[in-house]
């Protein structure tokens, strides 16, 4: 027999950021409210005390299974892994829990841009809503986006007056735990390999990316990349109006580059014109060329005019940690790509810099084939420095593929000596990349943390 469900009550699993804006914006509605986390270490507990002052219930260190089941809703946080024991539990009670985007969404009634894709989605939804600022749009950003570009989208829901529009960026672990969440336009920025440390198969990763399109409806419009045929497969015959965007072939109705020019077509009767200059996208690499595209589109499709685009382009900097230029020392230009966790990311950070280059890759394993990183490699790379708890694989996989012409090395110590062998193995007019193509846990609390330290050791050496 089910147990009677409190049908004013809100229980949230996990106490990040995301969980803790949950909880605020379930106490601002008038539930009452469990909260719970299995760790209670100071930044957590911290929090916890904030919301115990606000009135919610607070459990840490533990779960009580029988408080979250009787709660009417549940809310897990991204960060907790399906296959955590809490999970289980509840599931052996029949008990469902949704995500905190869509518990949030409950309380958003503005049209919703929601961007996904397992790398460039943080820049094309922040480009996004830059492109709908400067063309006059009330847009709030928010999401999986962190990194003190916008909050979670709790917290937009806890905000009045609402936003016009919506642009949330939603990871895969969010997206598997919604239900009623419809975008207004949906993007889908490509589709690689990425957390095999959470998940069993590619397959389960790319099941949870789907769930945006089986949230969508016949009003949605969909933005997905022409070039990418997984993309491509998976947004095949769902409803909603479909749009691509290209850097290879032209796209009608899309976007795409004819020479150096962006060039945009709605399906209107206008039909593809130019909206801008290649030049006057500032970001690094052919794939912020893509995710401009992207971002083009959907800015478009959300309401955006494309008169402004050439100054809005313009105006938009290199995000934090993504091929992020920290500057030119002793002749040498040092690069921060602390974001690209995944081997994916890390070759396209070098399919974007031309060699020679010094790369710095490693942290904590994810399961995946480093030898992918090695096409990227060629021509490129001279010396690959590969640290952290999956320097070891890393290292013989990546020598092993390479064969000869490109330098191994691995660093047992901490990151300090990491960058000192990047940096003694650089030349004048060599490029010193950090592309870790790993998560950062073994050394850091995030890759915000990770980038921060090579930007502080790059230039003097940590002196």
């Amino acid at each position: 027999m089910k147990e009677e469900r409190d049908t004013n009550k809100v229980a949230v699993i996990g106490l990040g950021a995301s969980g803790d804006a949950a909880a605020r914006l379930a106490l601002l509605k008038g539930a009452k409210v469990h909260v719970t986390d299995a760790n209670s270490e100071d930044p957590v507990a911290a929090r916890g005390t904030a919301l115990r002052d606000l009135g919610a219930e607070v459990r840490l260190g533990g779960h009580d299974i029988e408080a979250i089941a009787s709660a009417d809703t549940v809310v897990v946080s991204p960060g907790i892994p399906p296959r955590a024991p809490v999970l289980a539990a509840l599931r052996a009670r029949g008990v469902a829990w949704v995500s905190e985007p869509e518990f949030a969404c409950r309380f958003i009634s503005s049209p919703l841009t929601i961007v996904t894709g397992t790398n460039g989605k943080t820049t094309t939804a922040a480009l996004c809503a830059h492109l709908l600022r400067e063309a006059g749009v009330d847009v709030a950003l928010g999401g999986n986006i962190g990194g003190g570009l916008g909050p979670p989208a709790s917290t937009l829901a806890a905000t009045d007056p609402a936003a016009d529009r919506i642009v949330l960026e939603l990871s895969s672990f969010q997206l598997a735990d919604i239900r009623d969440l419809t975008p207004d336009v949906g993007v889908m920025t490509n589709l690689g390999v990425d957390h095999m440390d959470r998940y069993a198969t590619v397959a389960d990763y790319h099941r949870d990316k789907r769930r945006l399109f089986e949230a969508g409806d016949g009003n949605t419009t969909w933005v997905v990349n022409g070039d990418d045929p997984a993309v491509l497969a998976m947004a095949g015959g769902v409803p909603g109006t479909h749009l691509a965007f290209s850097t290879e072939t032209t796209q009608t109705p899309g976007a795409f580059l004819s020479g150096g020019d962006l060039m945009l077509d709605c399906g209107d009767r206008d039909g593809p014109r130019r909206v801008a200059a290649s030049c006057d996208v500032r970001l690094l690499g052919r794939h912020n060329l893509a995710n401009a595209l992207a971002a083009l589109l959907a800015a478009a499709a959300s309401g955006g005019g494309s008169a402004t685009a050439p100054a809005a382009l313009r105006s938009f900097p290199p995000l934090p940690h993504r091929l992020e230029p920290v500057g030119t020392f002793g002749g040498v230009l040092w690069v921060n790509d602390s974001k690209a966790t995944n081997v994916a990311a890390a070759a396209s950070a070098l399919a974007s810099l031309d060699g020679p280059i010094v790369m710095l890759v490693g942290g904590t394993d994810k399961g995946e084939d480093f030898g992918g990183l090695v096409p990227a490699t060629r021509g490129r790379v001279h010396t690959v420095v590969v640290y952290g708890s999956a320097g070891a694989r890393a290292g013989a996989e990546i020598g092993a593929a390479v064969g000869g012409g490109v330098v191994v090395r691995r660093i047992e110590g901490d990151f300090e000596e990491v960058v000192a062998a990047g940096r003694a193995a650089a030349r004048p007019g060599d490029t010193v990349l950090l592309a870790p193509a790993c998560s950062s846990f073994d050394m850091f609390a995030n890759y915000q943390a990770r980038g921060d330290a090579f930007r502080t050791l790059a230039p003097g050496g940590g002196r």
